[in-house]
């Protein structure tokens, strides 16, 4: 009786077994084919994007989702016809706007970051909360008043615009300190004070110890920082008055206007891979240094 008990036992356990692995198979079937639909979707607006680029058809309309005839036209003329707009000057003058205000931003971001985290003064929970507070209003807030203030210093004219949106796209960005203090509250003040016992200055903290140890935040900055002005379009759009002053979301939206979609619509698929590959490249190069650790810190 005891060996049939045992027996009925081990049958009932093996099925419960067998069973189980049958409903985790089941259930990683089912997530592999949820996670492939989700990325053939996900992927393919950029596989038509790319394809389309090379549409020798330039019109919107078209019988089939895909193209049928493909040519280098579109990138040629993208950057070679410049009767109606400059595609080679707009990503130029928008390159150089967003390597300067990621530069900037980057910088300014660690200095309050450190200040606020590392430092004591009187008003530095009152500066913290209004701060805050009004990064909880939406910036398109004050693009008019922005643009008067531009306005009266004579920086919507010329060239001159590519300074005002440096300024413009930098000036706000030390208010964006909460994530990297964050961060950094959570390296311990013992590094601090044990690089200061062996003699380091705050500014040989600041360099040695902690930018090192932030390196996966400035990396996220520094990403954030360049697609900020290379993606806008609502503050160039009211800044930027004249062909002349476009970068290249401007650029692209008037490529997508009634009186140009018809040759445009090709060319700007191809604008669009080409203002692709600098985020991509920006991505590659950043992607070594997200290592979260404290290997790199250097004390002394």
């Amino acid at each position: 009786m005891s060996r049939k008990s045992n027996s009925e036992y081990s049958d009932k356990a093996g099925k419960g077994l067998h069973n189980a692995h049958t409903r985790r198979v089941v259930a990683d079937v089912l997530s592999y084919v949820l996670l492939t639909v989700l990325g053939i979707i996900w992927v393919m607006p950029i596989v038509w994007v790319l394809l389309e680029s090379f549409n020798a058809n330039t019109s919107p309309y078209q019988p089939t989702f895909f193209p049928t005839e493909y040519t280098l036209n579109n990138y040629n003329m993208l950057f070679t016809d410049k009767t109606i707009m400059d595609f080679g000057q707009m990503f130029l003058r928008t390159f150089i706007i967003a390597c300067f205000v990621c530069v900037i931003s980057v910088t300014f971001v660690l200095l309050v970051a450190y200040c606020m985290s590392r430092m004591r003064f009187r008003f530095r929970k009152p500066f913290m909360n209004i701060v805050l507070v009004l990064g909880m209003f939406p910036g398109i807030m004050s693009v008019v008043a922005i643009y008067f203030i531009l306005k009266a210093m004579n920086l919507t004219s010329g060239n001159m615009t590519v300074i005002a949106l440096i300024l413009v796209y930098s000036a706000g960005t030390g208010a964006g300190f909460y994530m990297m203090k964050g961060y950094m509250d959570t390296i311990p003040n013992s590094l601090d004070e044990a690089a200061m016992l062996d003699g380091c200055t705050r500014w040989q903290v600041f360099t040695k110890i902690i930018l090192p140890i932030c390196r996966p935040m400035i990396v996220y900055q520094a990403i954030t920082g360049f697609l900020t002005p290379w993606l806008d379009f609502v503050m160039a759009k009211a800044i930027c008055r004249t062909q002349d002053q476009w970068t290249v979301a401007l650029g692209l939206w008037n490529m997508l206007q009634k009186e140009y979609i018809q040759n445009f619509y090709a060319r700007f698929a191809a604008a669009a891979v080409v203002v692709s590959v600098p985020i991509a490249i920006l991505f590659m190069v950043m992607q070594r240094f997200y290592q979260e650790s404290m290997s790199g810190s250097v004390k002394g």
